[in-house]
């Protein structure tokens, strides 16, 4: 299986066997040094060999990868020859162009529902507190068989737990109406920043960004992140989320001939600053067992304590470029990158790290066995294709031309939380008006009930007919009887007949 040529000096080559690639890796080193340059070294070498990749461009000069390069100029032939690449061409690369905000790229979205609420809470800054609350709001909408899809649904959701406090508290655990309000609050902040447009359907599936074009060579998946990368934690929270989707999915293979893909994440640092223990614990989790998966993993960094240890550990194919010693700091960072290294007798790799020249690097990769072999200090390679940013028009033909754009450009909408709560909302409503429509007409019929009643058995301060036709009959008995009464005393008086 053909190797991936990084660098070479007067004596040796340093390649990156594929066999190896899903061991991970590290590119470093101070800012205008040359690590975008090896990025695209390797991703060639990756895509030439069928494997798909996926890498963020911060600055908008990875995109070249689109096209080839132009005609080598006299300093462009002076690095091809002493690199010895006879058979050098300029060559573009399949590209296809993803934009969380729809601009330069197809539209990458994701469910409310998939992102979930731990990585969710990290990208609304969140406190443990109202993550909990917003895992119960979750365990809730699961329970009732609402999807939740967009923010829209995600607000609605929190409308309905703040009103159902009392019995979602009894049912799942204690939620306040405090905590629901922020996260509310941190949603509205979300969507000034944009970030919404990120959340809904047709969310993005993997298998998009695992393929390769017609001539058998992998797609090279290009995320332009230059205004992104100012909402650190959305970029950060994206590239977790999409890392763990790639965990999640992909089944068992081991370690193959060559990765099934290749995952490049530029500025790592952003993935670790302000981490919870728990958000790191599942990063270094997923690193060291994704290999498995047939993934590789590639981080880029100023500095290589940048990554925490557990995870610099791992990372088995490096490439360093020059360290600037100017601080305590750099000086403590020089001598870490150092000592990573496998040491090499011909080389002081601690004064080497300082001195070396813009597209020079410190090179060591993975050996049979999984072994790493001794530093190297190269010269990397020149990629084939152009570097630098391309034209609006050229990145406008190129998106025309992806056998994606159908598929994600148009937003679908479809029923979930939002809407289901809006039309039970609705239903509710609907009952509460026919019964106040039917109350009138009970009313009526109470009113003229209660009216006969007191009509025939009378109130507290009139009789009632009945009473009055009771007593009336008792005079009139009375009368007769007094009556017949008297006449028989005063006839038996008088000496009256008998």
């Amino acid at each position: 299986m053909t190797e991936i040529l990084i660098g070479r000096n007067d004596s040796t080559s340093v390649n990156l066997d594929p066999h190896y690639g899903n061991r991970h890796g590290m590119i470093a080193g101070a800012t205008g040094t040359g690590k975008s340059v090896s990025l695209m070294v390797l991703a060639e070498g990756f895509s030439r060999l069928g494997v798909p990749c996926f890498l963020a461009d911060a600055k908008g000069d990875l995109a070249g990868l689109a096209l080839a390069a132009g005609e080598p100029g006299d300093k462009l032939k002076a690095r091809l020859a002493k690199l010895k690449l006879a058979d050098w061409k300029a060559q573009a690369n399949p590209v296809v162009f993803w934009d969380i905000y729809g601009k330069l790229g197809h539209p990458v979205r994701a469910t409310i529902s998939e992102m979930g609420p731990t990585l969710l809470g990290r990208v609304l800054e969140l406190n443990d507190t109202q993550e909990g609350v917003l895992e119960v709001v979750f365990k809730a909408a699961d329970d009732q068989g609402w999807l939740l899809l967009d923010l829209a649904d995600l607000r609605a959701l929190l409308t309905y737990a703040a009103e159902n406090a009392k019995a979602i508290s009894t049912q799942y655990g204690l939620i306040s109406t405090q905590s629901i309000a922020a996260i509310q609050r941190a949603i509205l902040k979300l969507e000034g920043d944009g970030a919404d447009q990120f959340f809904g359907e047709p969310a993005l599936e993997l298998a998009d960004l695992m393929r390769q074009d017609m001539s058998g060579r992998g797609i090279i998946n290009v995320l332009a992140a230059d205004q992104l990368i100012m909402k650190p934690r959305l970029y950060s929270t994206f590239l977790l989320w999409l890392l763990s989707e790639l965990f999640e999915q992909l089944p068992e293979v081991g370690d193959l001939d060559q990765p099934k893909m290749v995952f490049f994440f530029d500025e790592a640092h952003l993935l670790f600053d302000d981490a919870s223990p728990a958000l790191q614990q599942r990063v270094e989790q997923v690193v060291r067992l994704i290999r498995s998966k047939g993934v590789g993993v590639y981080f880029c960094s100023q500095n290589p304590d940048d990554v925490p240890g557990v995870i610099l550990g791992q990372l088995g194919n490096r490439i360093q470029h020059a360290l600037r010693a100017f601080t305590p700091r750099d000086q403590k960072a020089v001598k870490a990158a150092a000592e990573t290294f496998v040491a090499n007798p011909k080389l002081d790799v601690t004064e080497a790290i300082t001195k070396l020249a813009v597209g020079e690097a410190l090179a060591s990769t993975l050996a049979n066995g999984g072994v790493p072999t001794p530093v190297e200090q190269v010269l990397v390679t020149t990629p084939c294709c152009r570097i630098g940013a391309i034209t609006d028009a050229e990145r406008s033909t190129i998106r025309q031309r992806s056998p994606v754009g159908g598929k994600y450009d148009t937003t679908v909408n479809r029923e979930s939380a939002a809407e289901m709560l809006a039309k039970r909302a609705s239903d509710k409503a609907a009952d509460a008006a026919t019964v106040a429509a039917d109350a009138p007409a009970k009313d009526a019929e109470a009113g003229w009930g209660g009216a006969v009643h007191d009509a025939l058995f009378g109130t507290k301060r009139r009789q009632g007919m009945i009473e009055t036709m009771g007593k009336q009959m008792v005079r009139t008995a009375g009368s007769q009887l007094g009556r017949q009464i008297l006449r028989g005393v005063l006839g038996g008086i008088f000496g009256g007949k008998r």
